[in-house]
């Protein structure tokens, strides 16, 4: 029944004996790469110089990383602002003990709210266009660095999928099921991640491995509705003239982007928030819909302009 599943045991990343280059920081230094690239692309056909573009990159890296890491403590964890107020600005974790967790727990909702409020500063200080002529050419980039986000997710085993029954394709996240303790215990071996993949050689790991269900790949589902975001975009930038409707394709993005992250909610194990209180959606849903509303009317306004040079 589940002959496209698999079990899911990743390394946390390429050990170099004095530093661990973990793969989920990997994949944030692929987006922001990534989305460099692309934008300056579109900044040479728009004739803007390069300086601008690269206090754009300050602008967004800092954005996202702090609006996300924020989003997810306001939106889904506020009690670390007095149970372990280090943990929510840095890698680390205070309770119960001290631990270096790297950075987990980011929102894509804080990140882009964020991300409208640096580039409000950033087209009335540094570029001097207006501002939804910014975002109709930095959104391509946002959707393109979300496909790579989404699969550090999936490297991570975080964000994870319901239990996906007898749907044919699933995925055992053996880190999220297992501890890092449990795979310790069983094991005897330190550290963790040569732990886990210590599992996998143990008599009993059939035992272990039943106990552990087949979810669904919520961070790849989205991935994939994120990489049709981005070639909906790009092609309305590239290859026709909706850039020239002002807001059009900001609006478009808006739409698409929060529509997958909707969607997406309903295959994803519930990360809390106030959901429980508001009831019928995920907190990620409720957050999504004002954005797709925004979108809606942002796109509808901007198609009533004329297309113009």
């Amino acid at each position: 029944m589940h002959y496209l599943s698999f079990t899911w045991n990743p390394s946390e990343g390429i050990d170099l004996g004095f530093f661990m280059i973990r793969y989920y920081s990997l994949m944030f230094v692929v987006a922001f790469t990534l989305g460099w690239i692309l934008t300056k692309k579109i900044y040479e056909r728009e004739g803007i110089a390069q300086e601008k573009l690269d206090s754009l990159f300050i602008y967004m890296v800092a954005a996202t990383l702090i609006g996300a890491r924020l989003g997810h403590v306001i939106f889904y964890q506020p009690e670390l602002f007095v149970q372990d107020p280090l943990s929510v600005f840095l890698p680390i974790s205070t309770v119960p003990e001290f631990e270096f967790t790297g950075f987990q727990g980011l929102a894509s909702h804080g990140a882009a709210i964020a991300i409208l409020i640096a580039m409000y500063y950033y087209t009335k200080n540094v570029v001097k266009k207006p501002f939804l002529w910014v975002m109709d050419r930095i959104v391509i980039a946002v959707a393109a660095g979300g496909v790579f986000v989404r699969i550090g997710n999936f490297i991570n085993s975080e964000i994870i999928g319901k239990p996906s029954g007898d749907f044919p394709l699933g995925v055992q996240f053996l880190h999220e099921s297992i501890s890092p303790q449990e795979a310790v215990n069983v094991t005897g071996i330190q550290p963790v991640s040569k732990a886990y993949d210590a599992i996998a050689n143990n008599p009993q790991f059939a035992e272990i491995l039943q106990a552990v269900p087949f979810r669904h790949p919520a961070q790849l589902y989205e991935a994939a509705g994120y990489v049709i975001v981005f070639v909906v975009c790009w092609y309305l930038y590239w290859k026709t003239e909706r850039r020239k409707q002002t807001g059009y394709i900001f609006g478009v993005f808006l739409i698409l982007l929060f529509m997958v992250r909707f969607l997406a909610e309903y295959v994803k194990a519930s990360q809390g928030g106030f959901e429980s209180v508001l009831g019928l959606l995920s907190t990620g849903q409720w957050l999504s819909v004002p954005f797709i509303l925004a979108g809606i009317f942002i796109m509808w306004k901007a198609s009533k302009k004329p297309i113009t040079e």
